[in-house]
């Protein structure tokens, strides 16, 4: 038997995958990375990766054979070496600087997915995307922020902390039994009716209660019509994000916003003003209550939160919002 390192490492290179995006599901720490709508697609993929393994691994040792193309399966026309060294590899040519740096750009994105903590996107984030530009954006195009055309959010409830904790005592109560899956990542699924009812209570609701699987669909209506929102009390729940020019009583309550992929996260939130906001850092998860006025960046019109009750809280276990997929029947 003859062994071929070359086609084991790329047996091992798919195992790694198929491990790797398992490990993440097992951790749920997917959803750091993907819409979880797209779950059983990421779950397939890592079962195709094992498949492919397992058809690799059979390449890894062959028969050795006196004649030098014995191991070659594909007829004379491919087995002379000029066709082995320009048309295929099958994984018994010298090892060349070429194929090291081909291995080494597959690689590594296993080496990062395995050594690398997962992060949650933050304040630095949004200051590369332009987070305040998108905000007041959202508000001149009435459109809402990226994605949000989908119909909008995820499953957590406003005004708590990791979920399934209770909301603190001067809170509106939310529901804690929204969304569906595990506690970091659910597919927002709603039917039209239930989305409708949603959407019903922005309008008659004492107090605009942000759920995040609701949210999305609550801000673009907001940023689309500011006027009509005026003087309604607020309660919603996200992390403080500041920018240059911003007065001393200013900050942004924010949330990502995920489509498809973090690669197409857009930052959502509303412009705050309250006494204390210099105290807090970026970062911070606060919960704020308030009334929506309307306040402007660069002379563009857009919501403004004028705070009355806030205070700390942990960062939730599902950090993400999610656009509402409407269930068809």
């Amino acid at each position: 038997m003859q062994f071929h390192a070359q086609q084991a490492a790329r047996a091992m290179i798919l195992l790694g995958f198929s491990i790797m995006i398992y490990s993440m599901h097992f951790t749920d720490k997917i959803y750091l990375f993907i819409n979880p709508k797209y779950s059983l697609l990421s779950q397939a993929a890592a079962f195709l990766f094992l498949i492919l393994f397992f058809i690799q691994i059979t390449r890894v040792w062959t028969v050795k054979s006196s004649d030098d193309h014995a191991s070659c399966s594909h007829g004379d026309q491919c087995c002379s070496h000029d066709d082995h060294e320009h048309h295929h590899d099958h994984g018994t040519t010298p090892f060349t600087a070429k194929k090291l740096i081909s291995y080494s750009i597959i690689v590594l994105p296993l080496l990062t997915g395995f050594m690398l903590p997962a992060k949650v996107l933050d304040s630095a984030v949004a200051d590369k995307k332009g987070a305040m530009l998108s905000i007041a954006g959202s508000s001149k195009s009435g459109q809402g922020s990226p994605g949000t055309n989908e119909t909008a959010e995820q499953a957590d409830s406003l005004g708590t902390g990791d979920e399934g904790q209770q909301p603190e005592e001067g809170y509106p109560q939310a529901d804690l039994t929204e969304g569906t899956g595990t506690a970091t990542g659910y597919e927002n699924l709603m039917t039209d009716e239930e989305y409708n009812k949603k959407m019903k209570e922005l309008e008659t609701g004492s107090t605009i209660l942000f759920n995040d699987s609701i949210y999305s669909s609550y801000y673009e209506a907001i940023s689309s019509d500011i006027d009509k929102f005026q003087g309604r009390k607020v309660s919603l729940y996200g992390f403080v994000y500041k920018e240059e020019g911003f007065s001393e009583d200013q900050l942004v309550v924010s949330r990502f916003l995920v489509t498809h992929c973090v690669a197409d996260a857009g930052i959502i939130g509303f412009l705050s003003e309250f006494p204390d906001a210099a105290k807090i850092e970026k970062d911070t998860w606060i919960k704020i209550e308030g009334v929506i006025e309307t306040g402007s960046y660069m002379d563009t019109p857009l919501p403004l939160v004028r705070v009355s009750k806030w205070e700390i809280s942990e960062e939730p276990e599902s950090p993400y919002l999610y656009p509402v997929s409407i269930k068809r029947n």
